[in-house]
């Protein structure tokens, strides 16, 4: 059995009572992956998150887009959060409960919401073992980086005041459930810059370009500068990483339109690097479509720190994970994505996870964000349990 370890005792005591309702959260987990929802606005995983922490005894409340509720009482408080939005493409995944809408839990999302449902009822079955207060996050729009933000301006750090705050993100991959990893202090996910860039022309005739001006022409250009701001600007001893996801313009072969636009990040591990390439990039945008005879106007949309996690509090977390036998600590994990959790942890002392979730045959072949991705649902129980566990042992310290 995974995450079978040797302790007994308050140390084994929520994984037991997460394999007690391992079937549920299969069914929570996959509720989220079938309705899956992209951004701020998610209304059915709002609902779902609401009735179930209701069922679980729990008062919850709408925190902006996002859901928030509170089991024990009193000081300190821990925040235990988990995003459940998905990303904007088609699923492949071949599960027999695959998304069929246009969307994908392609980066696990889902096992998230359904772990931290799962950590909520145990915590409320148990809540006279609490020597303080848990407050749950329920989360959009991540992969936007918006919902963190979102959640923050309609007070989920206050109300009451937050302490502390802790979240798991679930890994695919050929890494079987059993092992976490973390990061005690260093940059583990990098800073994103998200940008839009609109980009006008003249439109005409695609037999008299000499009497229109290009908006592709000039988009083919800033996409070239910019790869070159990496190669020829960016500090090599730096994380830096750009790329256009984006770039759309015209309608048909043979006419020039009037405008087009570009969608694209940039990461980095260092803020000096992310104020001087961030800048460029508006610099460069501007100037470029200028040479050819147009405008360009960069608008951004998001700007989320590099995820810094507390060093003492992780090194406390990584302590109370041990303590649980059976699972392998990997430290020092590093990834360019980027995470808005990043935002929490600028705001109060925070820690942050690796889950492995991944299968040790084919299945385990495809990454995060790719449509073929699967996950592993042996996780869902360890995840809870140690969501659980970590907050009542932190609570007790405190």
């Amino acid at each position: 059995m995974v995450f079978a370890g040797s302790k007994e005792g308050i140390n084994m005591f929520f994984y037991n009572e997460t394999e007690k309702i391992k079937n549920e959260l299969s069914e929570n987990r996959r509720f989220f992956h079938k309705t899956a929802e992209v951004g701020l606005e998610m209304p059915l995983a709002q609902e779902y998150v609401m009735k179930k922490l209701t069922e679980y005894g729990l008062s919850p409340k709408k925190c902006g887009h996002g859901v928030t509720a509170l089991i024990g009482s009193g000081s300190p408080v821990l925040l235990l959060r988990a995003d459940m939005d998905a990303l904007p493409m088609e699923e492949m995944s071949g599960e027999d409960f695959a998304c069929t809408s246009g969307h994908a839990h392609a980066c696990g999302h889902d096992l998230h919401a359904a772990m931290l449902l799962g950590a909520a009822k145990v915590l409320k079955n148990n809540e006279e073992m609490l020597k303080g207060t848990v407050k749950l996050m329920f989360q959009p729009a991540e992969e936007t980086f918006d919902g963190s933000r979102d959640m923050i301006a309609n007070g989920i750090l206050e109300g009451p005041h937050v302490d502390a705050a802790l979240a798991f993100h679930v890994a695919p991959g050929k890494l079987l459930p059993g092992s976490f990893m973390y990061n005690a202090g260093g940059v583990m996910m990098n800073s994103v810059d998200g940008f839009h860039i609109d980009i006008k022309g003249k439109g005409g005739h695609g037999a008299y370009p000499n009497l229109a001006v290009d908006p592709l022409n000039i988009a083919a250009h800033i996409y070239t500068a910019l790869e070159a701001l990496i190669a020829r600007e960016a500090d090599p001893e730096k994380v830096c990483v750009l790329t256009i996801g984006q770039l759309h313009g015209g309608q048909a072969a043979n006419i020039i339109p009037d405008s087009a636009f570009m969608e694209g990040t940039l990461r980095t591990n260092d803020k000096a690097q992310k104020e001087k390439l961030s800048a460029r990039i508006a610099e460069i945008a501007e100037k470029t479509a200028e040479l050819y005879g147009g405008t360009a106007q960069v608008t951004k949309l998001s700007d989320v720190p590099p995820l810094i996690c507390d060093k003492e509090l992780t090194e406390k977390m990584v302590g109370y994970m041990n303590e649980l036998g059976g699972l392998k600590p990997i430290p020092d994990m590093k990834a360019n994505a980027s995470e808005d959790f990043a935002v929490i942890a600028s705001a109060v002392p925070s820690a942050f996870m690796y889950l492995s979730a991944g299968f040790d045959d084919e299945r385990g072949e495809p990454s995060a964000h790719n449509p073929k991705v699967r996950f592993n649902e042996a996780v869902l129980p360890i995840g809870a349990a140690a969501l659980a566990h970590c907050a009542a042992r932190w609570l007790e310290e405190k």
